[in-house]
């Protein structure tokens, strides 16, 4: 259940206390369902381990104990007070932090940087430039490029426990919560109630997610609000009826009393109570569709609290039933009255199902971002609603999900395995919060070092602690994140290090604007009508596809577009700045570049709004570029006109004019930002490169001029020109002719003498991929009937 686009990109103006309490109720069905049913499988999975049982009620008070400070380190003090200020531009997760740390230091592996981008109003700086060079920390962080490839694969392995906890979690949560027939169904029958019921609701669950949750999410506030409110209302119950003393179990002495007389059980136990701060991440990683403000609100003010009740209350009954030890029946409906059984039974599933859901559509989300750093196979990404930005469904990772988790449930088939496995899929991830966390607290916040490895001791060391108790459950389920991350990990990195080779691979073999006009003057080039969109990753030059193309086919479109689809560091790009237009060659060559900018939670466009969009930014482009031409000199003028693009490094922002959200100051609905970039080298003047080198902290040497023209007041000379007239004339022309989407159709291969490691990876890891995922087309949305694919052969 994702909201408003604008709310994502929501301005700085601080929200008023009915926003802030609505935005409250509603994070309750979405960050919260995860974290609120914890209570059904904590205490079962924690006295799984041989843990005898004592008349002083040592140990139920220990484990109380460690549940509370848990619950109080972590989410309460880690993530409310400290990560969530970790934000980038609203947005929070595992993609916010690092894409924070490539922005204020350059550590990023995504090609095709720009210094243009750091003119983005969402690539926002703490502090000056002048000041954050600096420092040291981030001086040697940038010149090691081993640690800019640690730093990546630190991401990765978060992304691949979240999606390995996407598979553990809707199996728990559903098992845990349906676990509750075995009190009214006899002990033969058990078996053949449980797991199957579980499996039909789990299948049912991935069923309906194409069709989106925006008609149905309205329910899932008020289903985990009166899920809270039972909890709450049982444990005080419990608390009053059973034991009123329970409350003395809050002392942190009971957490030692516990590990001296549990010893190695005790330890190993730590692994099924770390479970009940599973979904403190979804706090963070879903900040964008809320505010701070409101998640802390809906924490601290009931979910803490009920949380924390619900504990209580079962401690306090098993601190007066002993017997259910024996039977190993330590659960949550033990604690249940039987008069009310079916309905807590009836509201614990439905508050499964809305905790399943978050986790899902985490998955789905982090896989999309993982696309945009270059680093998974491309899937298909389908919005499921028109008016809320950001509900996506992934149709092949839908359906692999589905049958991992029915398979997990009917393999392990108990809470035991299953909290072992979901317990290291959870701490791993946060894990890797808290390092990240570390690296912006120094990097971006620039706070002493010093606060930063105090932050990364403190909670590393206990986050450490139960990881190591995770850990030693290997043999007991938790190998199967393992094995999953793994197996992700090897798809991430073969797919990310063979991109990054065929990006280095079209550097070093594109061709210059020259060499086309030679070739065309030799070989009689013919031009057709049409609009040629000319897909590459390059921001410069000439794709050696395309070179390719016209060699064995001399003929190409009167108006040609070479489009570069790139993401930013950045979570969205507004609809005012996505566009990056500029020439390629004179302006009788018809030939336009054209850079589409995208975050990595923005959700690329059907294809008949980007064609139109294309269309009226070039247009735009047209006029702007004319009248700029117009305000210089003569001389400078032609010059200009014989300089090729490398040399002009002349991009424009134009605005879309289909943008309706509300944007900072600095983007003006009524003007379009033109921004003219150029670097003075010994030569001459160049344009912006394609070396991942440039980025954060490369601008040294840059001179910067931004004007805004206001689209009413554009130079009458420029107007009524009649080259423009003639330009905008053959623009639409050419797009009532029709428009052809040129891509290329590669194959990858090494070269000889190639590693053992690098041909499994490249030649057969690859290409498998390759074969079997969505081709660029689908990515690119891209219609059948309008494809044109090129043969391209990459020798790596």
């Amino acid at each position: 259940m994702d909201l408003e686009f604008g709310r994502g990109m929501r301005s700085p103006q601080r929200d008023s206390w009915k926003t802030t309490l609505l935005l409250a109720y509603q994070s309750l069905g979405v960050v919260y369902g995860d974290l609120s049913i914890s209570p059904l499988y904590v205490f079962k999975s924690t006295f799984a381990e041989d843990i005898q049982h004592s008349e002083t009620n040592e140990e139920i008070f220990g484990v109380l104990s460690f549940v509370f400070w848990t619950l109080t380190l972590i989410p309460l003090i880690k993530y409310v007070s400290i990560v969530l200020r970790a934000d980038d531009n609203g947005e929070g997760g595992t993609f916010a932090l690092y894409s924070l740390i490539c922005r204020h230091a350059n550590v990023s592996l995504l090609p095709n940087r720009q210094i243009a981008d750091e003119e983005l109003s969402t690539y926002k700086l703490e502090c000056l430039p002048e000041r954050t060079d600096k420092s040291g920390n981030k001086v040697w962080l940038e010149k090691h490029k081993k640690l800019h490839t640690a730093l990546l694969i630190m991401v990765l392995i978060g992304t691949c426990m979240v999606i390995g906890d996407g598979v553990l979690t809707p199996a728990i949560s559903v098992f845990s919560a349906v676990s509750g027939l075995e009190f009214s169904l006899s002990k033969d029958h058990r078996e053949y109630a449980v797991i199957p019921i579980t499996c039909v609701i789990l299948a049912f669950l991935f069923a309906l997610q194409h069709y989106g949750t925006h008609r149905v999410g309205f329910l899932f506030a008020p289903i985990v609000l009166a899920w809270l409110i039972c909890m709450s209302a049982l444990g005080l119950y419990n608390i009053i009826h059973w034991n009123p003393h329970v409350y003395q179990a809050l002392n942190p002495c009971y957490m030692f009393k516990f590990l001296k007389k549990t010893r190695k059980y005790g330890w190993m136990s730590l692994g099924g109570i770390l479970l009940c701060m599973t979904g403190s991440e979804a706090m963070f990683a879903d900040l964008g569709h809320f505010s701070y403000s409101a998640i802390q609100l809906a924490f601290t003010s009931l979910v803490y609290p009920a949380l924390i009740l619900a504990y209580m209350g079962q401690a306090a009954y098993l601190s007066k039933h002993h017997d259910f030890y024996s039977n190993s029946q330590v659960g949550f409906y033990i604690a249940v009255p039987d008069k009310v059984r079916w309905p807590v039974l009836v509201l614990a599933i439905l508050a499964s199902v809305v905790g399943s859901q978050a986790i899902i559509s985490g998955t789905f989300s982090i896989i999309n971002q993982s696309q945009s750093l270059s680093c998974f196979p491309r899937v298909k990404v389908v919005h499921t609603s028109d008016k809320i930005h950001g509900q996506i469904y992934i149709p092949e990772i839908n359906w692999l999900l589905m049958i991992l988790c029915i398979a997990v449930t009917v393999g392990f088939r108990d809470t035991k395995h299953m909290g072992n496995a979901s317990g290291l899929a959870v701490i791993t991830v946060m894990l890797v919060t808290t390092c990240l966390t570390s690296l912006v607290i120094m990097l971006c916040w620039h706070r002493p070092p010093v606060l930063a490895l105090c932050f990364l001791l403190f909670f590393g060391s206990v986050e450490a602690l139960y990881f190591s108790a995770s850990l030693i459950k290997f043999l007991e389920g938790a190998w199967l994140p393992i094995l999953l991350a793994l197996f992700l990990m090897a798809v991430m990195l073969v797919w990310h290090y063979t991109t990054i080779k065929k990006y280095e691979f079209d550097l070093h073999n594109k061709v210059t604007l020259e060499w086309l006009l030679a070739l065309g003057d030799k070989l009689g080039m013919v031009r057709v009508p049409g609009i040629g969109l000319v897909y590459t990753d390059l921001t410069s030059g000439i794709p050696a596809n395309f070179s390719r193309f016209v060699t064995n086919l001399p003929a190409f479109h009167r108006v040609l577009v070479f489009v570069c689809v790139k993401s930013v560091p950045v979570p969205y790009v507004f609809p005012a700045e996505r566009y990056l237009v500029g020439r390629v060659g004179p302006p009788g060559h018809r030939s336009y570049r054209c850079i589409v900018r995208y975050g990595y939670r923005d959700v690329h466009q059907d294809v008949d709004s980007f064609e139109t969009e294309l269309v009226e930014s070039l247009a735009t482009f047209i006029k702007l570029d004319a009248s700029y031409r117009c305000s210089e000199t003569s001389g400078d003028q032609q010059q200009q006109q014989l300089m090729p693009e490398e040399e002009r490094g002349r991009l424009a922002v134009i605005g879309s004019s289909h943008a309706n959200y509300d944007f900072q100051d600095s983007v003006q609905h009524s003007s379009a930002s033109v921004e003219m970039t150029r670097r003075r080298s010994c030569g001459g003047i160049a344009a912006d490169d394609d070396s991942p080198g440039a980025g954060a902290g490369g601008g040294s040497g840059v001179k910067q001029v931004r004007f805004f023209i206001d689209s009413h007041v554009a130079s009458p000379e420029a107007a009524d020109s009649k080259q423009v007239a003639e330009e905008l004339e053959a623009l639409a022309a050419s797009r009532d002719a029709g428009t052809a989407f040129i891509l290329g159709h590669s194959h990858v291969q090494c070269k000889p003498g190639s590693s053992l490691l690098k041909r499994l990876a490249v030649d057969v890891g690859y290409n498998f991929l390759r074969r079997n995922c969505r081709g660029p087309d689908v990515a690119l949305r891209v219609p059948p009937a309008s494809l044109l694919e090129v043969g391209m052969v990459y020798v790596l």
